[in-house]
């Protein structure tokens, strides 16, 4: 199956966005990581009709105008892994849970590790909002894109300006 992808200029920095036929197949950040993501060679196609959809619906995320993004997603990964950002997306606008929590979600009480680690292997950030899981003690931790992104993206979501600081 191909890949497609696009780039788009964001205020968290440049952002390739990766489509399959199916549907969004990643976001991924401008120094991110090959090996966290792997997706077979995707053609640069400014114009497939998912990646103007992502564009616009992120650009009226980062705008304040959309809480809530209606796209098909197309997640590659383990069943576990799918069942982990499956409840990323679930996690409402301007919440956040701790991996404890989503371990307890997904029926697993115990794979709080493997949850973060899925977290981590999440393709489809901002979408799939693995910057809303947070420590349990409510410190921000790891994320793909950088704790100043992850408390700019929280910044954004929050009833309080500057309610999510790094500690």
């Amino acid at each position: 199956m191909g890949y497609f992808y696009k780039m788009l200029s964001s205020p968290v920095g440049e952002l390739k966005l990766v489509a399959s036929v199916r549907g969004l197949a990643a976001i991924l950040w401008e120094n991110e990581d090959p090996k966290r993501v792997r997706l077979l060679d995707p053609q640069e196609d400014p114009q497939h009709p998912v990646l103007l959809e992502t564009e616009k619906q992120l650009n009226e995320y980062f705008a304040g105008k959309r809480q809530r993004f209606t796209l098909t997603l197309d997640f590659k990964g383990t069943e576990f892994q799918k069942k982990v950002w499956q409840a990323l997306v679930a996690i409402p606008f301007g919440e956040t849970r701790s991996y404890s929590e989503i371990a307890r979600e997904i029926g697993h009480p115990t794979a709080v590790r493997a949850v973060g680690a899925a977290n981590g292997r999440n393709p489809i950030s901002i979408i799939a909002p693995c910057h809303r899981v947070i420590g349990a003690n409510g410190k921000l931790t790891g994320f793909a894109g950088g704790l100043e992104v992850k408390a700019f993206l929280l910044n954004i979501e929050a009833s309080e300006p500057d309610e999510f600081i790094l500690r």
